[in-house]
């Protein structure tokens, strides 16, 4: 059924013309920025949670010319803290990196009001590092990595508030394909397996309100931000150690992040 969804919004995507010119933008656009955020990771049915501040930066490029074509990338570090039935750890390094290609249809439905539907293909790598620190009841950490594969299906609108002002509002589904859960249990206990799970489903969820200030050969962008993601538990991967055969999967999480993006539009 979803499926049916995505090709149906790629088929209105191409069939549509525009109505009238939207001139707020040039045909060629380019940002690059700074970004802070706290996130907060949890297990609902483990009782654990991470939460901390990230610290990015991210860039774009955007082409505009009836059809939309949009590259994003950005990368962000920080230190969460854990909690858990287990104990807690402070000050976990995590980073992530994340890179998105998309393409819509810009709608101009009046020389102050743009709608541009998109869709495309996006990557999240998260790197949540807690080798070599112990909880507070003594048992060991380990390094996780997710990797998620999924589609950005959205919507963004655009509108003029005068003295160079533009205002811009995005709401985003994001259709999970696929993520992969690597854990590396050898840094807690010696000899231990890499374990990989597939997560077969879920979704993500992201919506921002953009400011936009255009000056002489520049821009800047003022832009609160939400992200969420709701993954299943994964598949069971099984295997053994030491000798003993065990399964193993990753339980149902969900993660929320919010901040706020400052860039320069070139």
């Amino acid at each position: 059924m979803k499926r049916i969804f995505l090709f149906s919004f790629c088929f209105i995507l191409l069939s549509a013309g525009p109505v009238s010119a939207f001139d707020a933008f040039g045909v060629h656009n380019a940002e690059f920025g700074a970004e802070l955020s706290y996130i907060t990771y949890k297990e609902p049915d483990a009782d654990v949670k991470e939460k901390g501040l990230m610290y990015g930066l991210a860039g774009s490029y955007t082409y505009h010319k009836r059809f939309m074509f949009r590259l994003e990338g950005k990368g962000s570090i920080g230190w969460v803290d854990y909690s858990s039935q287990s104990g807690e750890i402070s000050n976990i390094r995590d980073f992530m990196l994340e890179g998105r290609v998309l393409g819509g249809y810009d709608f101009s439905l009046s020389k102050a009001f743009l709608l541009t539907p998109y869709i495309g293909f996006g990557y999240r790598y998260l790197n949540d590092d807690s080798s070599g620190k112990v909880t507070t009841l003594g048992l060991h950490g380990y390094l996780r990595e997710s990797n998620y594969y999924y589609s950005p299906i959205g919507l963004m609108g655009w509108t003029k508030l005068g003295r160079g002002w533009l205002l811009g509002i995005t709401a985003e589904y994001d259709y999970l394909w696929e993520g992969r859960q690597k854990s590396h249990l050898g840094d807690a206990v010696s000899g231990g397996p890499t374990v990989e799970n597939r997560q077969k489903t879920g979704y993500g969820l992201r919506g921002s309100v953009k400011f936009q200030k255009k000056f002489t050969g520049i821009g800047l962008n003022i832009e609160p931000f939400i992200r969420y993601w709701n993954i299943d538990r994964s598949e069971d991967a099984t295997g053994t150690f030491p000798g003993t055969r065990f399964i193993a999967y990753e339980p149902h999480n969900d993660s929320l992040e919010y901040g706020l993006n400052l860039s320069f539009v070139y």
